[in-house]
């Protein structure tokens, strides 16, 4: 953590970032862990499964623009506010009417997508608070937040093998609860807020190289921690036959260890640069990737693999977000939404494919081969960006600044 962090920004604002992010990231990923109980009780098969643990990520995707656009015009606790409420009352009433079929499993998987969405309202929210040289650390510690999903891995099976997995739905209300009025209380939007931008700079920051290649970057980074997250329960069960409990407590070391270590990549970046960063990032979660898809036979050399390759993907969360307020100072809010918006679709993209391939080959080989050369693809990004490293020191203005 570089010197004078603490009097940087507004402690209590980034606190209350990672709670409602950590928070939020636990009811998003949710049907994971429960994917296994809920299938045995409405009776899908393997593809389903895969897209029932997806459509949260996807939706989630898609409603970052939407969150990202509602920061812009309330202001990020507003519309943080507002987007909590939405998730408390789907839970509450899925919980009060009770699911049964594959189709209501999906419509409460587009509700949940809310939460995801609340990355594109927790990053802003702690960045506009902070200078360019603690970026990295500042968000990295607001994103660690994703570490909702080792709650939801640890404790969702087992309250669901307890209650019923319906009970737990109305359960998740309850935390989210205390979390929106602590985060109402002690959150504040910066006085260095960025003016509003139009509509139509969404459409012009797509015409910047950078914005693509950072898109690119947090669909594998993001897409793999949070495919994987909602995936593993499911993987370890089948594979290596663990029951639900058993299966997110292992779940839950692969996500902690992708959390935790989500600032650490957050503040490396902040003293070799953000690029250099993710050129490692990508070498190792390649490799972990081969490991996973050539398949292991005990539990333990898997374990071992995915810790590897969720670490460095967590990593690799840290340091995209190192670069996004180095490169886009002033479109932090429209950049979150993209960037949030391309890591939640490689996030569905990982946790269908994985379905869809059990239930056609028998096996998850191509699911884990095609996102290794993901991989690979971004690792060559990167090598690209850095032969051009001037255009991504914020000296070369943006087509929405212009």
């Amino acid at each position: 953590m570089k010197k004078g962090f603490l009097t940087a920004g507004h402690l209590p604002t980034l606190f209350a970032s990672f709670l409602y992010f950590d928070l939020s990231f636990m009811v998003w990923v949710m049907l994971g862990p429960l994917a296994v109980l809920i299938a045995k009780d409405i009776g899908l098969n393997a593809a389903q499964k895969g897209l029932m643990v997806a459509t949260p990520v996807l939706a989630g995707a898609f409603l970052r623009i939407a969150a990202g656009a509602l920061a812009q015009f309330l202001g990020p606790k507003r519309a943080g506010v507002v987007a909590q409420l939405v998730v408390i009352l789907a839970l509450t009433a899925a919980w009060a009417i009770g699911l049964e079929s594959f189709s209501q499993m999906l419509l409460l998987g587009v509700a949940l997508g809310v939460a995801g969405a609340s990355f594109a309202i927790a990053l802003p929210l702690t960045s506009q608070w902070y200078p360019p040289e603690h970026q990295g650390t500042a968000l990295g510690i607001a994103g660690a937040g994703n570490s909702g999903t080792v709650l939801a891995a640890l404790f969702a099976p087992g309250l669901a093998a307890l209650y019923g997995w319906r009970e737990v739905l109305g359960m998740a209300a309850l935390p989210l609860v205390v979390v929106l009025a602590v985060f109402a209380l002690i959150a504040k939007d910066s006085p260095r807020r960025p003016q509003r931008l139009p509509a139509r700079a969404y459409v012009e920051m797509l015409m910047v190289p950078e914005a693509w290649s950072l898109m690119l970057f947090y669909a594998v980074t993001f897409g793999g921690f949070v495919g994987l997250a909602s995936s593993l329960p499911i993987y370890f069960h089948d594979q290596y036959g663990l029951s639900p409990v058993a299966a997110g407590y292992v779940t839950a070391a692969c996500v902690f260890t992708g959390s935790m270590l989500r600032p650490v990549g957050g503040a490396i970046a902040d003293r070799i640069g953000g690029l250099r960063t993710l050129a490692g990032v990508y070498l190792v979660a390649f490799l972990a990737l081969v490991v996973v898809a050539i398949g292991l036979p005990f539990m333990s050399l898997a374990l071992g693999a995915f810790i590897i390759a969720m670490g460095s993907l967590g990593m690799g969360n840290g340091a995209v977000f190192q670069l996004v307020p180095q490169r886009f100072r002033n479109e932090v809010a429209i950049m979150t939404g993209l960037v949030g918006m391309t890591g939640g679709i490689g996030g569905f993209y990982l946790a269908s494919s994985l379905g869809f391939s059990k239930y056609w080959s028998g096996s998850y080989t191509a699911g884990f081969s095609i996102f290794a050369v993901l991989a690979l693809v971004a690792l060559s990004g990167v090598l690209v960006a850095l032969r051009r490293k001037a255009r991504w020191s914020g000296a070369v203005a943006t087509v929405a600044a212009q």
